[in-house]
């Protein structure tokens, strides 16, 4: 996929670097944590305290029948308690207040390193895990960060805590306790691989099924188009659906036998402690406090070693996630501002390519020797078979890839020696699919220029056409257009993107098979909306019907990514080469297939 971890959801054991980066986010809310610790100090002291008290006031009030002991018992229990819930209060407030910045910051980076990587990376790394690093990772790291890390830690002093003061009351029933930890740290070394692998296999299905999601939701129009309907939902519950159920299905088994272990283990020590405690208290050789302690101590074993083991499988989650993250955070800019990249004047718009080469990645090259010189407000259409360099060329003019050999200027200025932002702002687009995005009318129209008023805004439109439409709809320039533009046809959507260009005002224009979503008719409405908009402006222009394109400056007839021809209309025609086969192919042979056909069908000829 191009990136490590684009292509699998792998396990990580412990990463250092991963560590050191994640923490290095929680730097700047340092006293959120040491709040955090106090808190959480707190607890642990309250839930070591807590035995010891009901131990005192059963043996001490109980049995000897002094309620006032027990009252002073319970009171002191109850009062440990408060202060050990408001300490957890403290820790879970300053960790997620810590969390969620760190949450924000790392998905506020993503979002901008995602908007500034090449186009090339999007050729290979699919939306729907792109979405699944900035929603679902990032939640595995709020997740460790607001609970698991300090979590980790209380647990841990809570083990250390009750197995300290179990020695102290008691070194014999203390060993006993001891083989008790020692089976259930057994038990959850061998469960956390099992859950490794079931955890590991959640996580690739729920990749799977958001790289699904998002590819079927995106192209609904041609699922529907080819009746794909059925196949897609039988494919997604009998295959990706399926997978991710099992795998979910898989996990919970997993997590169905630890638990319960966990849980049988704690029952046969405790029964093992109050039958060998009892038989010691019988013999008056054990205090009823100490055996009371010890009972209730056994009992607080399961909940740290219970969650300890769950965590583990947090942090490998985090290992996993943050790896993911940074690896996406630490890709390359394959198409980056130089070092104090200049700003590109204002332009006139003379385009120069001499001797340009380029090569997608490491493979061959797509364009060779490519020698071109454009005159500002000059109009350009490029020519050719599918695949003969003509987007390529384009491309490469707003710099979405650099160049692999050859030099590019715009008004002499070397256009890798200046920064995209002031190159690609005197520039504007408009593609055979243009994106509309969620918003009005007017906000599409106003994209490319955020200062516009709406008087602006309706001017362009009435330029290229698209008045007329606009004011039909329910809320003319103020309706909502939904996603991707939903509510509207292809060709009102080209009409939109030709108004959003003439806003903008660019000094060079690309038209990139731009009417190839509008009718004939439509055609004929905006062609003097086109003049407008072509007039005074470097245009290069790519269309496959060519009567959009006889009336260029200059016509550049490409094949296999080299230029073969260059001239106008007039002069390619009476040059008889590779131009004119293509006009004729468009127009002359169609034209005598029909009068061929009538000649020789009269059906045809009375149709």
């Amino acid at each position: 996929m191009g990136i490590r971890g684009a292509a699998g959801e792998e396990g990580h054991g412990f990463d250092w670097e991963v560590t050191k980066r994640l923490v290095s986010y929680l730097n700047p809310y340092k006293r959120n944590i040491m709040f955090s610790f106090v808190g959480m100090f707190f607890l642990v002291a309250s839930t070591v305290a807590g035995p010891p008290l009901i131990g005192y006031a059963v043996d001490q009030g109980i049995r000897k029948g002094n309620m006032s002991t027990v009252g002073i018992g319970v009171a002191a229990y109850l009062v440990i308690q408060g202060i050990g819930l408001l300490g957890f209060r403290v820790q879970i407030n300053n960790m997620a207040l810590a969390g969620q910045r760190v949450i924000q910051e790392l998905r506020d980076e993503l979002f901008r390193k995602i908007q500034y990587l090449s186009i090339s990376f999007f050729s290979r790394y699919e939306t729907g895990r792109l979405i699944a690093r900035v929603i679902s990772d990032v939640n595995v790291l709020r997740e460790a960060i607001t609970f698991a890390v300090v979590g980790t830690f209380r647990d841990l002093l809570v083990l250390i805590g009750i197995l300290i003061t179990m020695a102290f009351i008691n070194l014999p029933l203390t060993g006993i306790s001891l083989v008790v930890v020692v089976v259930l740290i057994m038990i959850a070394n061998v469960w956390r691989v099992f859950a490794r692998k079931a955890y590991i296999r959640v996580r690739e299905t729920n990749a799977i099924v958001n790289a699904e999601l998002s590819e079927a939701f995106t192209g609904v129009r041609v699922t529907e188009a080819f009746a794909r309907e059925s196949y897609n939902y039988q494919r997604f519950i009998d295959k990706i659906n399926h997978d991710n159920r099992e795998a979910n299905v898989r996990a919970a088994l997993v997590a169905g036998v630890f638990f319960p272990s966990i849980e049988l283990v704690g029952g046969l020590a405790t029964g093992a402690i109050i039958y060998a405690g009892g038989m010691l208290v019988l013999d008056e050789r054990l205090s009823v406090f100490t055996l009371v302690t010890f009972v209730l101590y056994i009992e607080e074993f399961f909940f740290p070693v219970r969650m300890l083991a769950q965590r583990y499988n947090i942090f490998q989650a985090v290992m996993a996630a943050g790896d993911k993250i940074f690896t996406l955070l630490d890709t390359p800019i394959e198409v980056e501002d130089v070092e104090n990249a200049g700003e590109l004047p204002p332009i006139k718009g003379d385009v120069k390519f001499e001797n340009v080469d380029f090569a997608y990645g490491s493979g061959e090259l797509v364009l060779k020797n490519i020698n071109l010189d454009v005159s500002a407000g000059s109009t350009v259409a490029l020519v050719g078979h599918t695949g003969a360099g003509k987007s390529t060329i384009v491309r490469l003019v707003m710099r979405f890839y650099d160049l692999t050999g050859g030099s590019l200027t715009i008004d002499g200025h070397d256009i890798r020696q200046v920064s995209q932002e002031s190159l690609r702002s005197q520039m504007g687009v408009v593609l055979q699919e243009n994106h509309l995005f969620s918003g009005t009318v007017l906000d599409n129209i106003r994209y490319g220029r955020l200062d516009a008023t709406e008087e602006d805004v309706i001017e362009a439109a009435r330029t290229v056409g698209a008045h007329g439409f606009i004011s039909r709809l329910e809320d003319g320039y103020h309706t909502e257009v939904r996603e991707g533009g939903s509510l509207l046809s292809s060709g009102q959507r080209q009409l939109l993107a030709f108004a959003r260009a003439l806003l903008a005002d660019p000094r060079i224009l690309i038209l990139d098979e731009a009417t190839s979503s509008i009718d004939t008719q439509t055609e004929k409405i905006i062609q003097t909306g086109l003049a407008r908009l072509l007039k005074g402006r470097t245009s290069f222009v790519i269309a496959h019907r060519l009567s959009t394109i006889t009336s260029a400056d200059l016509i550049v007839v490409m094949d296999h990514g080299e230029i073969i021809e260059q001239g106008t209309h007039e002069e390619l025609l009476a040059q008889g080469g590779s131009y004119r086969d293509l006009y004729t192919m468009a127009y002359a042979r169609p034209l005598e297939g029909v009068v061929a056909e009538r000649a020789t069908n009269p059906v045809a000829a009375s149709d």
